[in-house]
């Protein structure tokens, strides 16, 4: 299941992803919040929370995000599961953003730094002690 988060800046799509996500939830919940804020902003941040150990079969077939990967600014990715840290760090290269991992236990700070309006490039907005996680 996709929920949106809506406590978030207009240029930040925010998600939480619980249990098996479906293409339908893509379609119907997840491309709609992305085309509209990018509507509304040449770039658009993405802070996703996942609250499952296998998001879902969806993710695989949702092409939006691959097609407006250059308008990423940041992303932000909330998870306590291993595997999943692994593979975002692994793959953040490949991305013409900032990324970054927190655990649940520091979500508030990935979403202050997702909001927060510091230089993508340095993290400036990033508070200076923040506990950012990064795994590699």
């Amino acid at each position: 299941m996709i929920e949106i988060i809506k406590e978030l800046p207009d240029n930040v799509v925010g998600i939480v992803a619980r249990g098996r996500v479906t293409n339908e939830e893509c379609n119907n919940v997840l491309r709609p919040a992305m085309e509209a804020s990018l509507r509304r902003h040449g770039k658009i941040r993405l802070y996703y929370e996942v609250g499952s150990r296998f998001p879902g079969a969806g993710w695989g077939d949702l092409d939006l995000a691959i097609d407006h990967l250059p308008q990423w600014e940041r992303v932000a990715v909330v998870t306590d599961t291993g595997w999943v840290r692994q593979t975002v760090n692994a793959l953040r290269f490949l991305i013409a953003s900032e990324v970054r991992v927190f655990t649940t236990l520091e979500a508030e700070e990935g979403r202050a730094w997702i909001a927060s309006s510091g230089d993508a490039e340095t993290g400036t907005g990033a508070s200076p002690n923040s506990r950012v996680k990064t795994w590699t």
